[in-house]
């Protein structure tokens, strides 16, 4: 590949442990909600104690990946968000390769690109990004961070929060349930897919939607995890 590879390959992360590049990601998905990641939410996202959550933020900050003040949440630092970019980069060209190139099924691969991510070098990453073509998009619709560190934002809505007579393209589905990937699956509910509302009931909280010919019927918590753009 050129000159293009660019911040993220020319900084190593084998220096980095994969704890504390679990810790990076997580935060900044929670930033993209929050303005700063609470202790509790951090424990959520990764299943561990919220004690364990506040020695290891009092570390990060020390070390300069975040900013953190107790009862106030964490933020990334720069350099934070540069290492928090580059595992994600990693992660969802993980997940597109195994999705296209192996043809694994797209609710499998969140769990192999956890372990993998911390493993490949980036020479095999660039490698990656070669062979697939430089992707925008893993196969669950969420913007693959580019070489240089840049990341696509879109203002997407909830599936669940439009209403009757709007027609929306779905662009992401949420990749941590393999039985709800299946389901949206089986379904057509998947990125690119342009589903109508047709009806909502809010009493009942149930859509009735028409997605490629076919009509569903979903509660709230059935699309809990699509997101989507409407179709001016």
């Amino acid at each position: 590949m050129g000159g293009g590879v660019g911040i993220l390959s020319d900084m190593s992360s084998a220096s980095v442990s994969s704890a504390v590049q679990d810790y990076l990601k997580a935060i900044h998905r929670l930033e993209e909600s929050h303005a700063k990641a609470s202790p509790t939410d951090i424990a959520d996202l990764l299943r561990v104690t919220a004690a364990s959550v506040t020695g290891m933020l009092k570390r990060l900050a020390e070390a300069g990946w975040v900013d953190y003040a107790k009862g106030e949440g964490a933020t990334l630092t720069s350099a934070g968000r540069t290492e928090a970019l580059r595992v994600i980069r990693r992660h969802r060209l993980i997940e597109l390769f195994l999705t296209q190139v192996l043809k694994l099924d797209w609710s499998e691969v969140d769990a192999e690109a956890e372990a993998l991510e911390h493993a490949i070098s980036p020479r095999l990453e660039e490698a990656i990004a070669a062979h697939l073509g430089e992707p925008s998009h893993d196969p669950h619709g969420h913007p693959i961070p580019t070489a240089a560190g840049e990341l696509a934002r879109r203002p997407l809505t909830r599936l669940c929060d439009f209403r009757t007579g709007d027609r929306v393209t779905i662009r992401e589905a949420q990749d941590d349930n393999p039985e709800r990937l299946r389901r949206w699956h089986s379904l057509g509910l998947t990125p690119g897919t342009v589903v109508y509302v047709r009806r909502y009931e809010p009493l009942d909280d149930l859509f009735e939607l028409e997605a490629d010919g076919r009509s569903l019927q979903l509660g709230s918590e059935g699309l809990a995890g699509l997101k989507g753009e409407r179709v001016v």
